[in-house]
């Protein structure tokens, strides 16, 4: 899918909520903590490692009670990651689970059995969590994660993917064809109930196969933005003269991002998409939303729908 920005001339409306419009109820779930290097995320920030959430959510639809937990988070069994994302991270990102994403559910009065969808935003080792609890879910990934797997650890010992991060035989990958409509600023994105509720958007900046969520949380014109790893630091997208790092403080080169120029282009469309009526948004390691909303908004708690 070719991509260019195209949102100059203003950004399209989202779509006005039908009669009895179904919408989602949604709610945050703890899932790990990771320090990330402050100097990795912006352009110009001195070293420094922050202390930040790796979110999960979970989704259900006001009509029909189906649902679906959009990533994972971290794993408790750090061994079982691939060796050379153990010896990476353990260093520059240490991490700690005092709750994973099954005990959240457990906590918020779900069982991990019964989840019906687990919607992974991507493959890397914050956001895929432990998948053996949820035994009776279908797992979906965007479609560039499948190549990643097929080429992931043990198979190529080198590769910093895990390839049973999620089940073989319960995986759909979103390809091209899945991804068939368009939604305000997004150009391609996938109306996951069919009826308008809930859109899995495509947004490969950060990684391959990288996917997000745009959610209506009410009947009357609410949404909420779920932005996985879309941006690292909330400022990326609500302060727009903040870059996105491609050096560290040290002057070494590297960045978050695979594709540095995708990924602006992801960011100018949640910029553009958030700054609509009613639009509320949340990435994954936004830890200042953490912060501010531990308790009422995790599970059983619900997110409040923006008015």
């Amino acid at each position: 899918m070719a991509d260019t920005l195209k949102i100059s001339e203003g950004v399209p409306s989202l779509p006005a909520p039908s009669a009895d419009q179904p919408y989602m109820h949604i709610s945050a779930m703890q899932a790990g903590i990771i320090h990330i290097p402050t100097d990795l995320v912006v352009a110009g920030e001195s070293h420094r490692l922050r202390a930040c959430p790796s979110m999960s959510f979970y989704l259900k639809h006001s009509a029909s009670d189906r649902h679906f937990i959009f990533d994972l988070g971290i794993r408790r069994n750090w061994d079982s990651y691939p060796p050379e994302q153990q010896k990476h991270y353990t260093t520059l990102m240490p991490c700690e689970v005092p709750q994973t994403v099954a005990e959240s559910c457990v906590q918020g009065g779900l069982d991990p059995a019964e989840i019906e969808t687990v919607v992974i935003s991507h493959l890397h080792f914050d956001h895929i969590g432990d998948c053996a609890p949820f035994t009776k879910a279908s797992f979906i990934l965007g479609g560039e994660g499948q190549a990643a797997l097929e080429d992931g650890y043990p198979k190529n010992p080198k590769s910093l993917i895990l390839a049973e991060s999620t089940p073989a035989d319960r995986t759909t990958f979103l390809g091209s064809a899945d991804f068939n409509t368009s939604i305000g600023p997004f150009p391609y994105a996938h109306d996951f109930f069919g009826d308008g509720s809930v859109y899995i958007i495509h947004t490969p900046g950060h990684c391959a196969g990288h996917i997000t969520v745009l959610a209506r949380t009410s009947s009357d014109g609410a949404w909420l933005y779920l932005g996985g790893d879309v941006a690292h630091d909330i400022r990326l997208i609500t302060e727009p003269d903040k870059k996105i790092a491609t050096a560290t403080a040290s002057g070494s080169s590297y960045c978050m991002h695979r594709d540095v120029v995708q990924a602006a282009i992801d960011i100018s469309r949640v910029r553009a998409v958030v700054q609509l009526p009613r639009v509320d948004f949340i990435v994954a390691h936004d830890w200042k939303w953490y912060g501010e909303n531990l308790g009422s908004a995790f599970l059983p708690g619900k997110i409040v729908p923006k008015s």
